[in-house]
Protein backbone atom coordinates (compact mmCIF):
# COMPACT_ATOMS: atom_id res chain seq x y z
CA UNK A 1 0.00 0.00 0.00
CA UNK A 2 1.27 3.48 -0.86
CA UNK A 3 0.04 6.74 0.73
CA UNK A 4 1.09 10.39 0.53
CA UNK A 5 2.03 10.56 4.23
CA UNK A 6 2.61 7.79 6.73
CA UNK A 7 2.85 8.79 10.39
CA UNK A 8 4.64 6.44 12.76
CA UNK A 9 3.09 6.88 16.20
CA UNK A 10 -0.47 7.53 17.40
CA UNK A 11 0.24 9.54 20.51
CA UNK A 12 -0.65 13.18 21.05
CA UNK A 13 2.01 14.28 18.53
CA UNK A 14 1.21 11.76 15.78
CA UNK A 15 -2.54 12.39 15.95
CA UNK A 16 -1.99 16.17 16.01
CA UNK A 17 0.12 15.95 12.84
CA UNK A 18 -2.52 13.75 11.19
CA UNK A 19 -5.24 16.20 12.19
CA UNK A 20 -3.41 19.19 10.73
CA UNK A 21 -2.33 17.45 7.53
CA UNK A 22 -5.84 16.17 6.79
CA UNK A 23 -7.19 19.67 7.46
CA UNK A 24 -4.96 20.76 4.58
CA UNK A 25 -6.23 17.99 2.33
CA UNK A 26 -3.35 15.51 2.73
CA UNK A 27 -4.25 11.82 3.03
CA UNK A 28 -2.50 10.12 5.96
CA UNK A 29 -2.05 6.67 7.41
CA UNK A 30 -1.07 6.41 11.09
CA UNK A 31 0.77 3.27 12.22
CA UNK A 32 1.17 2.21 15.84
CA UNK A 33 1.02 -1.06 17.73
CA UNK A 34 -1.18 0.61 20.38
CA UNK A 35 -4.46 2.46 20.29
CA UNK A 36 -4.23 6.27 19.96
CA UNK A 37 -2.86 7.74 23.18
CA UNK A 38 -1.82 4.36 24.54
CA UNK A 39 1.81 5.27 25.20
CA UNK A 40 3.25 8.19 27.16
CA UNK A 41 0.10 10.25 26.55
CA UNK A 42 -1.94 8.11 28.95
CA UNK A 43 0.23 9.24 31.88
CA UNK A 44 0.23 12.95 31.07
CA UNK A 45 -1.54 15.54 33.19
CA UNK A 46 -1.62 17.78 30.11
CA UNK A 47 0.08 20.84 31.56
CA UNK A 48 0.43 23.90 29.33
CA UNK A 49 3.07 25.80 31.27
CA UNK A 50 6.06 26.91 29.18
CA UNK A 51 7.22 29.51 31.70
CA UNK A 52 7.57 26.79 34.33
CA UNK A 53 8.99 24.03 32.16
CA UNK A 54 11.65 26.31 30.64
CA UNK A 55 12.52 29.27 32.85
CA UNK A 56 15.62 30.01 30.78
CA UNK A 57 15.29 31.40 27.27
CA UNK A 58 16.00 28.97 24.45
CA UNK A 59 14.30 26.82 21.82
CA UNK A 60 12.06 24.96 24.28
CA UNK A 61 10.66 28.15 25.78
CA UNK A 62 10.23 29.71 22.35
CA UNK A 63 8.33 26.68 21.00
CA UNK A 64 6.26 26.42 24.17
CA UNK A 65 5.16 30.04 23.97
CA UNK A 66 4.27 29.67 20.29
CA UNK A 67 2.27 26.51 20.97
CA UNK A 68 0.41 27.94 23.96
CA UNK A 69 -0.70 30.83 21.74
CA UNK A 70 -2.26 28.32 19.33
CA UNK A 71 -4.20 26.37 21.96
CA UNK A 72 -7.47 28.30 22.24
CA UNK A 73 -8.16 28.05 18.51
CA UNK A 74 -6.80 24.49 18.33
CA UNK A 75 -9.18 23.21 21.01
CA UNK A 76 -12.15 25.12 19.62
CA UNK A 77 -11.64 23.64 16.15
CA UNK A 78 -10.89 20.09 17.36
CA UNK A 79 -13.92 19.87 19.66
CA UNK A 80 -16.22 21.38 17.05
CA UNK A 81 -15.07 19.06 14.28
CA UNK A 82 -14.87 15.92 16.45
CA UNK A 83 -18.12 16.55 18.29
CA UNK A 84 -16.31 15.51 21.47
CA UNK A 85 -15.66 17.33 24.72
CA UNK A 86 -12.07 18.00 25.72
CA UNK A 87 -11.45 19.36 29.20
CA UNK A 88 -9.33 22.48 28.74
CA UNK A 89 -8.83 25.32 31.20
CA UNK A 90 -6.47 28.27 31.47
CA UNK A 91 -6.42 28.43 35.27
CA UNK A 92 -2.79 29.42 35.78
CA UNK A 93 0.04 27.85 37.72
CA UNK A 94 1.14 28.56 41.27
CA UNK A 95 4.80 27.70 41.82
CA UNK A 96 5.21 27.14 45.54
CA UNK A 97 8.51 27.75 47.33
CA UNK A 98 9.11 25.60 50.39
CA UNK A 99 12.25 27.44 51.55
CA UNK A 100 13.79 30.90 51.37
CA UNK A 101 16.35 29.96 48.70
CA UNK A 102 13.66 28.69 46.31
CA UNK A 103 11.55 31.75 47.07
CA UNK A 104 14.42 34.04 46.07
CA UNK A 105 14.85 32.13 42.81
CA UNK A 106 11.15 32.38 41.96
CA UNK A 107 11.00 36.08 42.79
CA UNK A 108 13.97 36.72 40.52
CA UNK A 109 12.39 34.66 37.76
CA UNK A 110 9.11 36.53 38.01
CA UNK A 111 10.88 39.87 37.88
CA UNK A 112 13.00 38.96 34.85
CA UNK A 113 10.27 37.63 32.54
CA UNK A 114 8.63 40.73 31.12
CA UNK A 115 6.77 38.98 28.30
CA UNK A 116 4.16 37.44 30.60
CA UNK A 117 2.22 38.63 33.65
CA UNK A 118 3.43 36.95 36.84
CA UNK A 119 2.55 37.80 40.43
CA UNK A 120 4.57 37.05 43.55
CA UNK A 121 2.54 36.14 46.64
CA UNK A 122 4.20 36.30 50.05
CA UNK A 123 3.47 33.40 52.44
CA UNK A 124 0.44 35.07 54.05
CA UNK A 125 -1.05 36.07 50.70
CA UNK A 126 -0.47 32.60 49.23
CA UNK A 127 -2.21 30.91 52.15
CA UNK A 128 -5.06 33.45 52.15
CA UNK A 129 -5.67 33.02 48.42
CA UNK A 130 -5.27 29.23 48.48
CA UNK A 131 -6.42 27.91 51.89
CA UNK A 132 -5.55 24.30 51.07
CA UNK A 133 -1.84 25.13 50.85
CA UNK A 134 0.46 24.13 53.66
CA UNK A 135 3.22 26.36 54.98
CA UNK A 136 5.37 27.93 52.29
CA UNK A 137 7.93 30.66 51.67
CA UNK A 138 5.69 32.24 49.03
CA UNK A 139 4.48 31.42 45.54
CA UNK A 140 4.66 32.71 41.97
CA UNK A 141 1.39 32.84 40.01
CA UNK A 142 1.32 32.74 36.18
CA UNK A 143 -2.26 33.21 34.96
CA UNK A 144 -1.58 32.40 31.27
CA UNK A 145 -0.93 28.73 31.99
CA UNK A 146 -3.42 25.88 32.03
CA UNK A 147 -3.98 22.25 31.17
CA UNK A 148 -5.82 20.00 28.75
CA UNK A 149 -7.02 16.42 29.27
CA UNK A 150 -4.37 14.64 27.21
CA UNK A 151 -6.23 11.44 26.45
CA UNK A 152 -9.40 13.32 25.50
CA UNK A 153 -7.36 15.58 23.23
CA UNK A 154 -5.64 12.66 21.52
CA UNK A 155 -8.95 10.85 20.99
CA UNK A 156 -10.50 14.00 19.51
CA UNK A 157 -7.53 14.57 17.19
CA UNK A 158 -7.72 10.96 16.00
CA UNK A 159 -11.47 11.29 15.44
CA UNK A 160 -11.08 14.45 13.37
CA UNK A 161 -8.27 12.95 11.30
CA UNK A 162 -10.39 9.84 10.65
CA UNK A 163 -13.37 11.93 9.60
CA UNK A 164 -11.14 13.66 7.06
CA UNK A 165 -9.91 10.41 5.55
CA UNK A 166 -6.97 9.30 7.69
CA UNK A 167 -6.66 5.59 8.48
CA UNK A 168 -5.13 4.00 11.58
CA UNK A 169 -3.15 0.79 11.09
CA UNK A 170 -2.30 -1.42 14.07
CA UNK A 171 1.27 -2.69 13.57
CA UNK A 172 4.81 -2.39 14.88
CA UNK A 173 7.24 -0.46 12.67
CA UNK A 174 10.58 -2.23 12.34
CA UNK A 175 12.56 -0.49 9.58
CA UNK A 176 12.46 2.67 7.45
CA UNK A 177 14.41 2.84 4.19
CA UNK A 178 14.59 4.88 0.99
CA UNK A 179 12.97 3.77 -2.23
CA UNK A 180 13.49 5.31 -5.65
CA UNK A 181 10.95 8.09 -5.18
CA UNK A 182 9.36 7.14 -1.88
CA UNK A 183 10.07 5.90 1.64
CA UNK A 184 9.53 2.25 2.48
CA UNK A 185 8.33 1.25 5.95
CA UNK A 186 8.57 -2.37 7.05
CA UNK A 187 5.97 -3.23 9.68
CA UNK A 188 5.03 -6.37 11.55
CA UNK A 189 2.16 -6.85 9.08
CA UNK A 190 3.95 -5.99 5.83
CA UNK A 191 5.55 -3.23 3.78
CA UNK A 192 4.05 0.25 3.35
CA UNK A 193 5.32 3.06 1.14
CA UNK A 194 4.79 6.81 1.31
CA UNK A 195 6.03 10.04 -0.18
CA UNK A 196 6.68 11.31 3.34
CA UNK A 197 7.09 9.44 6.61
CA UNK A 198 6.70 11.36 9.88
CA UNK A 199 8.52 9.67 12.76
CA UNK A 200 6.52 10.41 15.92
CA UNK A 201 6.98 7.08 17.67
CA UNK A 202 8.00 8.41 21.07
CA UNK A 203 10.57 6.53 23.10
CA UNK A 204 10.16 3.46 20.90
CA UNK A 205 11.42 5.40 17.90
CA UNK A 206 15.00 4.61 18.89
CA UNK A 207 14.28 0.91 18.27
CA UNK A 208 13.28 1.47 14.65
CA UNK A 209 16.05 0.76 12.17
CA UNK A 210 16.56 3.71 9.81
CA UNK A 211 18.71 2.70 6.86
CA UNK A 212 21.64 4.99 6.16
CA UNK A 213 21.32 7.34 9.13
CA UNK A 214 20.03 5.64 12.26
CA UNK A 215 17.25 6.72 14.59
CA UNK A 216 17.69 9.69 16.95
CA UNK A 217 19.18 8.51 20.26
CA UNK A 218 16.02 8.79 22.34
CA UNK A 219 15.78 7.21 25.77
CA UNK A 220 12.64 6.30 27.74
CA UNK A 221 12.06 8.23 30.96
CA UNK A 222 9.35 6.68 33.12
CA UNK A 223 6.72 8.97 34.55
CA UNK A 224 4.15 7.82 37.10
CA UNK A 225 1.01 9.91 37.56
CA UNK A 226 -1.46 9.62 40.43
CA UNK A 227 -5.21 10.24 40.31
CA UNK A 228 -6.69 11.05 43.72
CA UNK A 229 -10.09 12.11 45.01
CA UNK A 230 -9.85 15.44 46.83
CA UNK A 231 -12.06 16.28 49.82
CA UNK A 232 -10.65 19.63 50.94
CA UNK A 233 -11.22 23.26 49.89
CA UNK A 234 -11.50 23.69 46.10
CA UNK A 235 -8.19 23.87 44.25
CA UNK A 236 -8.52 26.61 41.65
CA UNK A 237 -5.12 26.58 39.97
CA UNK A 238 -2.32 24.18 39.11
CA UNK A 239 -0.01 23.79 42.11
CA UNK A 240 3.65 23.30 41.25
CA UNK A 241 6.21 22.36 43.89
CA UNK A 242 9.86 21.30 43.87
CA UNK A 243 9.01 17.58 43.69
CA UNK A 244 5.57 17.37 42.05
CA UNK A 245 2.73 19.23 40.41
CA UNK A 246 -0.99 18.97 41.14
CA UNK A 247 -3.66 19.53 38.48
CA UNK A 248 -7.30 20.03 39.59
CA UNK A 249 -9.87 18.48 37.28
CA UNK A 250 -13.42 19.74 36.85
CA UNK A 251 -14.85 16.71 38.69
CA UNK A 252 -12.98 17.77 41.84
CA UNK A 253 -10.28 15.11 41.61
CA UNK A 254 -6.56 15.83 41.35
CA UNK A 255 -3.74 14.54 39.15
CA UNK A 256 -0.36 14.38 40.87
CA UNK A 257 2.76 13.92 38.81
CA UNK A 258 5.15 12.98 37.75
CA UNK A 259 8.16 10.90 38.59
CA UNK A 260 11.30 11.14 36.43
CA UNK A 261 12.88 7.69 36.34
CA UNK A 262 15.69 6.43 34.12
CA UNK A 263 14.71 2.74 34.16
CA UNK A 264 14.68 1.78 30.50
CA UNK A 265 11.56 0.28 28.94
CA UNK A 266 9.96 -0.58 32.27
CA UNK A 267 6.31 0.49 32.39
CA UNK A 268 5.51 -0.77 35.89
CA UNK A 269 3.87 1.34 38.54
CA UNK A 270 5.98 1.08 41.70
CA UNK A 271 5.41 1.52 45.41
CA UNK A 272 8.38 3.90 45.54
CA UNK A 273 6.96 6.11 42.80
CA UNK A 274 3.53 6.29 44.42
CA UNK A 275 5.02 6.98 47.86
CA UNK A 276 7.30 9.74 46.60
CA UNK A 277 4.47 11.51 44.80
CA UNK A 278 2.13 11.23 47.78
CA UNK A 279 4.81 12.63 50.11
CA UNK A 280 5.49 15.53 47.74
CA UNK A 281 1.78 16.26 47.28
CA UNK A 282 1.20 16.31 51.02
CA UNK A 283 4.07 18.78 51.48
CA UNK A 284 2.08 21.16 49.27
CA UNK A 285 -1.46 20.21 50.30
CA UNK A 286 -1.56 18.62 53.78
CA UNK A 287 -5.17 17.61 53.17
CA UNK A 288 -3.96 15.14 50.55
CA UNK A 289 -3.37 12.64 53.37
CA UNK A 290 -7.14 12.29 53.54
CA UNK A 291 -7.64 11.99 49.79
CA UNK A 292 -9.01 8.88 48.07
CA UNK A 293 -6.51 6.94 46.00
CA UNK A 294 -8.08 6.37 42.56
CA UNK A 295 -5.37 5.16 40.18
CA UNK A 296 -1.78 5.35 39.01
CA UNK A 297 -0.82 5.70 35.34
CA UNK A 298 2.57 5.05 33.79
CA UNK A 299 4.15 6.32 30.59
CA UNK A 300 7.62 6.33 29.03
CA UNK A 301 8.49 9.81 27.81
CA UNK A 302 10.91 10.15 24.87
CA UNK A 303 13.99 12.19 25.77
CA UNK A 304 16.92 13.16 23.56
CA UNK A 305 20.40 13.59 25.11
CA UNK A 306 19.79 17.35 25.44
CA UNK A 307 16.11 16.90 26.44
CA UNK A 308 14.98 18.96 23.43
CA UNK A 309 12.61 17.83 20.66
CA UNK A 310 13.80 16.38 17.38
CA UNK A 311 12.00 18.23 14.57
CA UNK A 312 12.23 18.63 10.83
CA UNK A 313 13.36 16.79 7.70
CA UNK A 314 16.01 14.11 8.02
CA UNK A 315 19.37 15.16 6.62
CA UNK A 316 20.13 11.78 5.02
CA UNK A 317 16.82 10.29 3.90
CA UNK A 318 14.59 12.42 1.64
CA UNK A 319 10.96 12.15 2.67
CA UNK A 320 11.64 11.27 6.30
CA UNK A 321 10.51 13.93 8.79
CA UNK A 322 11.16 13.86 12.54
CA UNK A 323 8.58 14.86 15.16
CA UNK A 324 9.82 13.18 18.32
CA UNK A 325 11.76 13.63 21.55
CA UNK A 326 9.23 15.95 23.17
CA UNK A 327 10.04 14.48 26.63
CA UNK A 328 7.79 16.19 29.24
CA UNK A 329 6.21 18.62 26.78
CA UNK A 330 4.45 16.55 24.14
CA UNK A 331 0.99 17.84 25.00
CA UNK A 332 2.15 21.46 25.23
CA UNK A 333 4.00 21.27 21.90
CA UNK A 334 1.43 19.27 19.92
CA UNK A 335 -0.21 22.19 18.05
CA UNK A 336 3.03 23.94 17.08
CA UNK A 337 4.63 20.64 16.05
CA UNK A 338 1.63 19.81 13.87
CA UNK A 339 1.76 23.22 12.19
CA UNK A 340 5.52 23.12 11.57
CA UNK A 341 5.50 19.59 10.15
CA UNK A 342 2.48 20.34 7.95
CA UNK A 343 4.12 23.57 6.74
CA UNK A 344 7.16 21.58 5.65
CA UNK A 345 5.29 18.74 3.95
CA UNK A 346 2.66 20.87 2.21
CA UNK A 347 4.53 24.12 1.50
CA UNK A 348 8.21 23.24 1.96
CA UNK A 349 8.28 26.00 4.55
CA UNK A 350 11.28 25.44 6.80
CA UNK A 351 10.88 26.82 10.30
CA UNK A 352 14.05 28.29 11.87
CA UNK A 353 13.68 25.90 14.81
CA UNK A 354 14.61 23.01 12.49
CA UNK A 355 18.15 24.37 12.29
CA UNK A 356 18.56 23.87 16.04
CA UNK A 357 16.36 20.82 16.64
CA UNK A 358 17.20 18.65 13.62
CA UNK A 359 18.21 15.00 14.07
CA UNK A 360 21.67 15.70 12.69
CA UNK A 361 22.71 17.52 15.87
CA UNK A 362 23.57 14.20 17.47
Amino acid sequence: MSVPVLIVGAGVIGTAVACELTRRGVVCTVVDNRDPGGGATQASAGMLAPYVEAHESGPLLDLGIRSLALYDDWIARITRDAGLEVEYRRIGTLEVALDAHHAAELRATGASERAVTRTWLDPAAARSSYPALGSSAGALFTPAHGYVAARQLTAAQAAVATQRGATFHRARVERIESGRDHVRVLTSTGMLTATHVVLAAGAWGSDIEIAGSGAPPLRPVRGQLLHIGWHGPPIETIIWGPECYIVPRTDGSLLVGATVEEVGFDERATCAGVRDLLDAACDLLPGAWGATFVAVYVGLRPAAPDNLPVLGPDGHMPGLVHASGHYRNGVLLAPVTAHLIADWIVERKRDPSFDVLNAGRF
